[in-house]
């Protein structure tokens, strides 16, 4: 196994974007519709992202993958963990000193309860992308030979530790939006380098307006280097997180490279998993930054 040392794992992206092929929820039937459902709900989250659906392709990875972490993922220190990693991450993002929109959006008509409902939206990822990162993490520590912990005692948490809301996601998919937001799309694209749209965009797209003054806000920020230092920084925390946090069913490189093996070759689950675990700091970032954006 590889030595437990940051240095390592770099936060690395493929030099060619691998293909994912996600399969939605709403495609997903019989055992893999339960294993969604069940995702979710240990997570404690109203979607599933993007990355699990892409990891769901793999049937035997993913199987392997969160069967190993669903104790885990259900337990008092992981949701410390997730705790402390949403913490870190925006105290990052009030360091960029981002502008203030919430005054301009009422200007543009927005009401106090409108805007409240982009909050609430922008709590649901805020809360619900850290399990999806410390996930990630875990996958891509493994298929590159760490070890997790060898501690199996965890805590179970009892009780309700996401948002409460009724604000469901309503995602703007490409053929549903305006020629402005489609072309904010391209923009997000081709400022982060990715060849799709992620969930949390397309649901803050639900308010068009909102969105593009949301994202020419956030966007000088992106590509600085206080912001690669700060998405390094976050990238570093879930690693050490990830490493230091019990591992309940024993999952291991080993039984976890098996099972990819029979989905595919490893190096092209590899490269996936590199790519959202190189993806998600990023837009946690991102998502903190539109948080602050509409600070009381």
């Amino acid at each position: 196994m590889a030595e437990i040392n940051l240095s390592n794992l770099a936060r690395l992206k493929p030099a060619t974007i691998p293909q994912i092929n996600p399969l939605p929820e709403y495609l997903a039937t019989d055992r893999l519709h339960l294993i969604y459902e069940d995702t979710k709900s240990v997570l404690q989250v109203p979607w599933m992202g993007v990355v699990t659906m892409a990891f769901a392709h793999y049937q035997n990875f993913y199987d392997t993958l969160w069967g190993g972490l669903r104790d885990l993922a259900g337990s008092a220190e992981f949701i410390a963990a997730c705790r402390a990693l949403r913490s870190h991450t925006e105290q990052q993002a009030t360091s960029f000193g981002s502008a203030r929109i919430s005054d301009d959006l009422k200007s543009m008509g927005y009401s106090d309860r409108e805007i409240d409902d982009v909050r609430e939206q922008i709590e649901i990822f805020s809360h619900g992308n850290m399990p999806y990162v410390l996930i990630a993490t875990a996958a891509r520590l493994l298929l590159e030979d760490f070890s997790l912990s060898s501690t199996k005692l965890c805590t179970p948490f009892k009780g309700r530790h996401g948002p409460t809301t009724s604000n469901h996601l309503t995602l703007i998919e490409a053929h549903h939006a305006d020629a402005p937001t489609l072309s904010v799309y391209e923009d997000i694209k081709a400022t982060l380098g990715l060849p799709f749209v992620n969930t949390d965009y397309r649901a803050l797209a639900r308010w068009p307006s909102y969105f593009q003054l949301a994202w020419s806000n956030a966007k000088p920020h992106i590509q600085t280097a206080a912001y690669e230092d700060a998405v390094t920084s976050i990238h570093d925390v879930a690693v050490k997180q990830v490493l230091s946090l019990p591992n309940p069913a024993g999952l291991s490189a080993k039984s976890l490279k098996a099972a990819a093996a029979k989905d595919a070759p490893i190096e092209e689950i590899r490269e996936v998993v590199r790519l959202f675990q190189w993806l998600l700091p990023g837009l946690v970032t991102n998502i903190a930054l539109m948080q602050h954006q509409l600070r009381l």
